[in-house]
């Protein structure tokens, strides 16, 4: 016999699906431009201050990838980290997390790097991940989980700086990092538990 409960889709986490649809939009509309509208819309580098596409691509260069294989590599993460933190934190607040992390990254490249040109979506990505280790922390504490994450991310990120040559940002990596760990200490700062289980809220 049938229970007569129906299975539906659930939109779950609209901020983390939007943007990867837009991600594997973005990715074919490079194809079809054959590099175009990366190098004008989904890239930040050095370009005049005069441009106004130049402070859009501030924050459109997280939506740009290489190819599938860079796009998949972020996405794939992204997808399993980013809902559970949008259910924690809310769409609201996970969308300024990677604008926020968008500007940073974009910015540091536009002013250090003028030779470079940044793209993809891993600086989001390593903001997830150092802000999922605050998911759980006791007031006045900082998790031994993000001191572990912070210290393997680090070490990973400047052993590969210096020791590997490869076409990856790493400074977008450590400060996407750091957006992830400040944002993590700031939104969490009200709201942890007092170690008995039992969460703190302050007016």
């Amino acid at each position: 016999m049938s229970s007569g409960k129906k299975i539906g889709v659930s939109l779950n986490s609209p901020v983390i699906i939007t943007f990867t649809l837009l991600c594997f939009a973005v990715l074919v509309l490079d194809f079809v431009t054959v590099g175009w509208a990366s190098a004008q819309f989904f890239s930040v580098y050095r370009s005049s201050l005069a441009d106004p596409f130049t402070y859009l691509r501030m924050f459109t260069h997280v939506l740009g990838h290489s190819g599938w294989n860079h796009l998949f590599g972020n996405i794939t993460m992204i997808l399993v980290i980013g809902p559970l933190l949008e259910e924690k934190y809310g769409s609201a607040k996970i969308l300024f997390v990677i604008l926020a992390t968008a500007l940073v990254t974009g910015l540091a490249n536009f002013l250090f790097f003028p030779g470079v040109r940044l793209l993809g979506a891993s600086g989001v990505l390593f903001a997830f991940i150092l802000l999922s280790s605050f998911t759980c922390r006791e007031e006045g504490k900082i998790p031994v989980t993000f001191i572990l994450v912070a210290l393997v991310y680090i070490g990973q990120q400047l052993y590969q700086a210096f020791f590997v040559k490869d076409n990856v940002s790493n400074l977008a990596h450590l400060l996407g990092g750091g957006v992830g760990s400040a944002l993590g200490f700031l939104m969490n700062r009200g709201n942890a538990s007092d170690g008995e289980g039992r969460e703190n809220k302050y007016l």
